[in-house]
């Protein structure tokens, strides 16, 4: 493969997505190849059907082989839903003051890392902040003179069972050399968040299909990360139930309808799937979908509760994923019902800026500063 370009997986719930690419000019991206493939998806850290996931992620791969970028590297992203997050707070003295190095740096890392269990193995670490003996918090110590070091290490654990997967996926690709995992929350905490917001801490929720995530960001780190096999597909699911019809058509109702549009005397929201026609007021459609967003809103509510740590009621909740493409108007009803500023984040890309794309490239960002 060409020295400037990576070959990324990533793996959400509803499907995954293979793209080489490379940096382009003002922090775009050159996209050489991209495949996607639907699966089954995962709920409560497992997969619904594995054998779904590895023929998936074979399919993908097997084209983008094909495509001859020359791969023999894979970064893949794992999903909130198969992480650990841990944190560790560790010091390191020095017998007098100096010039902390990156040696310095690597020491406290290497004397920080937490027993994750045997169904679990460390894949990435990041920090959130290092103190120094003047007490001062900085993101890079290097170069600063300080008679010791603190640190708030943040370490990523997957789960074996999700390596085991992918290793099974790739075993038939005897040409890649190597895989290296990349927590995809981490991911697009770094690439969507600004230094400036991630310095003060920042809330982000990635809304996804099966699957969502409610991270709090911090430095170039995460102080909490919770996942929950809640997403857009639920709420489909919830309008399947409510009007007895069948996924496919609630599926098709979700996408047209806007929570936002002004409503219309006796206005209809018409499907046509395998010969009938289905037909429902846009009013009673929106209330629905409106009840199974607060299920969403609910959820979201309770991560806010169990993180302990800096206060964050004031921040605006960024959010991005593939659920707020398919649901118009629901950043607004979850401004409303959480009483709180929501923002959508996606990359700053031509054509990519949306927020069904966020993973990819924000993975992508990840694997090209990793290669570098």
């Amino acid at each position: 493969m060409r020295s400037n370009c990576v070959a990324v997986l990533d793996v959400r719930s509803g499907g995954v997505c293979a793209i080489v690419g490379s940096r382009g000019v003002n922090n775009t991206f050159i996209i050489k190849s991209k495949y996607e493939c639907a699966y089954d998806g995962f709920a409560e850290g497992e997969f619904i059907d594995e054998e779904s996931f590895i023929s998936a992620v074979r399919d993908v791969v097997r084209s983008t082989l094909t495509a001859g970028n020359g791969v023999k590297k894979f970064f893949i992203g794992v999903p909130g839903e198969f992480i650990k997050l841990l944190t560790v707070d560790k010091v390191l003295g020095f017998q007098s003051a100096k010039k902390i190095t990156g040696a310095d740096c690597r020491l406290l890392v290497d004397a920080s890392v937490p027993d994750c269990g045997n169904d679990y193995r460390i894949i990435r670490h990041s920090n959130v902040y290092f103190v120094l003996s003047d007490k001062r918090k900085v993101i890079n110590p290097v170069g600063e003179t300080s008679d010791g070091l603190q640190g708030k290490i943040c370490f990523y654990a997957c789960k074996t069972a999700f390596t085991s997967a992918v290793n099974k996926a790739f075993s038939k690709f005897g040409g890649i050399g190597e895989i290296n995992f990349i927590p995809s929350d981490y991911a697009q905490a770094i690439y969507l968040v600004e230094e400036e917001k991630r310095d003060e801490c920042a809330v982000l929720f990635d809304f996804g299909y099966i699957s969502s995530s409610y991270s709090v960001v911090c430095g170039n780190g995460l102080l909490y990360n919770e996942s929950f096999s809640i997403g857009v597909g639920h709420v489909a699911f919830y309008l399947m139930t409510e009007l007895d019809i069948p996924y496919e058509v609630a599926k098709s109702l979700l996408s047209v309808v806007n929570l936002n549009a002004k409503e219309k005397l006796n206005s209809i929201e018409e499907c046509v799937y395998e010969g009938k026609t289905y037909s429902f007021s846009t009013a009673k459609l929106r209330d629905i979908i409106r009840e199974g967003l607060d299920g969403v809103c609910e959820t979201i509510e309770e991560c806010r509760r169990n993180f302990s740590g800096k206060n964050t009621d004031n921040k605006p909740l960024l959010v991005t994923g593939e659920g707020i493409k398919v649901i118009r108007g629901a950043v607004d009803h979850i401004a409303g019902r959480l009483v709180r500023g929501v923002e959508i984040v996606t990359p700053k890309v031509p054509y990519y800026d949306k927020p069904h794309f966020s993973s990819q490239l924000s993975l992508l960002h990840i694997a090209l500063g990793d290669e570098n």
